[in-house]
């Protein structure tokens, strides 16, 4: 039965001893709102209590409210964003599939484009995006947005999937092409590392690369070796665990899988649907917020996001 009416919740499940510090006993999965065709891209705007994210064949944003519990419509049409963020001044940051680009909301409402093209080729549908504390902006660019008609429009690819960044002058830059079907990135709580989900092989597999001077990746290496899972968005606790959307391979599989830094699986929530995204919330960044195919999910944990 879901939601559980008890505690401890069985929808959380301990694979490793480790997992067991991460967790609280009288905390349980929630469901905050549904109705999505596919939730996508949560970002947490702690100043506003709120969370925001994409329902992207939907072609809007929607916005889920801490204190009412309300969900509304935040903006539509969203040009079919996906993957969203925050920058360091608290700006929205946007994966839009239609747009084939990278937007920044600013404060007054208006929209930026950070970029669309790369050496006079389009986009093809920027995924999943993270901006780093030096103030750049790493995004993902798979063709995933452009091959139909329901979570964009089909088009041409024009480009290879790769992963990009914009530094905070404006200059973009290619960082890497080897990851097949990258999607999901994030960085280790040091920034030394980061993290690509490669979509497109079988097993899906995460990837990991050493981070330099100015960005450059170097030592990539398999991190993690997905099997019958199918990971897709994530985010590292402080203690550089990855909390990993999860799903697809059977129904025992949906949810979130979580690892430790080396790679080993430590545990895993149990959720009705396979979990696309997911993002750290609430007043002291402990609310685990899970973008669920049709729905949001929430659950408190004895960690915290890495900032």
């Amino acid at each position: 039965m879901f939601p559980a009416q008890r505690y401890p919740d069985p929808a959380i499940r301990i694979l490793d001893d480790a997992f067991e510090k991460l967790i609280l006993p009288l905390a349980k999965v929630e469901q905050l709102s549904s109705g999505c065709r596919w939730a996508e891209g949560p970002v947490w705007f702690g100043d506003h209590r709120c969370l925001i994210w994409s329902d992207v064949p939907n072609n809007r944003i929607l916005r889920w409210d801490e204190q009412s519990g309300a969900t509304s419509v935040w903006r539509e049409p969203s040009n079919y964003a996906n993957g969203n963020t925050r920058d360091l001044q608290g700006r929205l940051v946007s994966c839009e599939h239609l747009g084939r680009r990278v937007s920044r909301t600013e404060f007054d409402g208006t929209v930026t484009v950070l970029a669309d093209q790369f050496e006079g080729r389009r986009l093809n549908s920027p995924n999943d995006v993270v901006v780093s504390l030096d103030g750049a902006v790493w995004f993902t660019d798979p063709p995933f947005g452009i091959v139909g008609h329901y979570q964009g429009e089909k088009a041409d690819q024009e480009l290879p999937a790769r992963t990009y960044r914009i530094d905070p002058s404006g200059r973009m830059e290619a960082m890497d092409d080897t990851v097949q079907g990258p999607n999901g990135l994030a960085f280790s709580p040091d920034e030394r590392t980061l993290y690509i989900v490669q979509s497109r092989s079988t097993p899906r597999k995460i990837v990991a690369f050493d981070v330099g001077q100015n960005g450059r990746l170097s030592n990539r290496r398999e991190l993690i070796d997905a099997e019958t899972g199918t990971p897709d968005g994530f985010r590292v606790d402080i203690h550089g665990n990855l909390w990993c959307g999860w799903g697809m391979g059977s129904e025992e599989l949906d949810g979130v899988r979580v690892f430790n830094a080396r790679g080993a699986p430590i545990g895993h929530i149990a959720l009705p649907e396979r979990c696309a995204n997911l993002v750290f919330g609430g007043r002291h960044r402990n609310r685990l917020l899970m973008a669920s195919s049709t729905s949001v999910y929430s659950l408190f944990v004895n960690t915290q996001g890495a900032r």
